[in-house]
């Protein structure tokens, strides 16, 4: 009787578990292909790879994560992203890089560059079309994200490691509540003093003594860590979302990942002819479902190029 009543709860927990997922619309993540593969030297140079079901190669989002440059890692990315991104044809690769202290600007980025230059490398085996990648990620992965985008070529053509010969030029560039400069006095006016008070801005991301944070080999620093620093014409389409409220924030975490790092994202965009979608929560639309439409309609574009 004892097992009856044991099977019996077991079934009754999997049924409500069930419940949640389907009111919450939580879903499982599907299982990797590859899992902690290494695409690098370093033991942060690891990724896990998803690839879509097809007879052809696929578009490919190369998802960076956030955590200020300190902390986080790739299994941030949400089931509910590698599910709809496989639903439509899409492979997914999340990666980790090295952190602060251990790396200092550019480090973190070269880490990221790389993985998109190793997926390109292996294309074939990945089965991906390497016209069509793009990087999306939240908070510092999409600051990343939108620096490698905006960022001159970074292929070496005479270096000895074949994988840095590769291009890393973006189809698109996703960004979650992304950080779009760096540059201190830039984020002052943008978004105010609270933003500043977050760690990316102690020095050690930049390899900076505190006596060095006012200088200016320090205000040179930031502005090269700082996406619109490298904003051309010729660069790809962004979309953004922010999920934190439009108006002047009360607390540090909403000041690093306010609306206004988009909206002027956004207008500097606009001036060049280049197109951004920036969306929030009170546009009342689904960020991933917006996200993955819009990378879907820049695959389509890289394709018919």
């Amino acid at each position: 009787m004892t097992n009856i009543f044991r099977s019996l709860s077991v079934l009754l927990m999997i049924a409500v578990l069930l419940m949640v997922q389907a009111e919450t619309g939580a879903q499982e993540m599907p299982v990797p292909d590859s899992s902690n593969a290494r695409y690098g030297l370093f033991e942060r140079n690891v990724y896990d790879l998803w690839k879509a079901k097809s007879g052809k190669p696929t578009p490919l989002v190369v998802y960076i994560h956030g955590g200020g440059f300190n902390q986080g890692s790739k299994e941030k990315i949400s089931a509910s992203m590698v599910t709809g991104l496989l639903k439509e044809g899409i492979s997914v690769m999340a990666i980790n890089y090295r952190l602060t202290p251990d790396a200092v600007f550019p480090e973190h980025y070269q880490d990221c560059a790389r993985a998109i230059q190793y997926a390109r490398y292996h294309a074939k085996e990945f089965n991906i079309d390497s016209a069509k990648v793009a990087a999306a990620g939240s908070s510092a992965g999409a600051c990343a994200s939108l620096w490698i985008g905006f960022h001159d070529d970074m292929a070496d053509n005479v270096n000895a490691d074949p994988v840095l010969r590769i291009s890393t030029r973006l189809s698109s560039v996703a960004m979650f509540s992304g950080q779009s400069t760096l540059e201190p006095d830039t984020i002052l006016s943008w978004v105010g003093e609270l933003a500043l008070k977050h760690s990316m801005f102690n020095g050690k991301f930049l390899g900076l003594k505190p006596n060095e944070l006012e200088s200016a080999h320090a205000k040179e620093l930031y502005r090269a860590a700082s996406p619109v620093t490298y904003l051309t014409k010729d660069d790809p389409p962004v979309f953004t979302y922010y999920s934190n409220p439009r108006a002047t924030p009360t607390v540090m975490n909403e000041a690093i990942h306010h609306y206004n790092f988009g909206l002027h994202l956004k207008e500097k965009m606009d001036a060049v002819g280049v197109e951004c979608v920036l969306l929030d929560k009170e546009s009342g639309v689904s960020a991933n479902k917006s996200c993955i439409a819009f990378l879907i309609k820049h695959f389509h574009m890289a394709g018919s190029k």
